[in-house]
């Protein structure tokens, strides 16, 4: 039962948030922000994180066996889809001119991060 749990909470997760980079290039070019530093420098950012994004090794290389790698695997997903969603509302707030939109509202809080003694 928890396994079902687990793997409907991971496919939840999954796609929340498109790709900032996508999400950049769906705004409009027309709008005087466009073209400011601040947009040209956020839009680096986001292809930056979508470099380090793929890089990393895939689902299926077994690191995710075991009694906690479904959660582990939600986990990660879930750090992800928080990462994008900071990087799609800083594209927007220095891209746009227009309302930010009701899916990237909300605290734009970076995920916690693990401190090791």
């Amino acid at each position: 039962m928890r396994l079902a749990v687990l793997v409907a909470l991971a496919t939840a997760v999954t796609g929340c948030v498109s790709s900032p980079v996508d999400y950049g290039a769906s705004l409009s070019t027309q709008d005087p922000k466009w073209v400011s530093p601040e947009c040209q420098q956020a839009r680096v950012d986001a292809s930056n994180y979508d470099a380090r994004e793929k890089e990393h090794p895939g689902w299926g290389t077994g690191i995710f066996l075991g009694p906690y790698g479904l959660g582990l695997a939600a986990a990660i997903k879930e750090h992800e889809q928080k990462e994008r969603k900071i990087f799609a509302r800083e594209i927007h707030l220095q891209c746009s001119s227009l309302p930010l939109p009701k899916e990237l509202e909300g605290d734009p809080s970076p995920p916690a991060t693990t401190k090791y003694p």
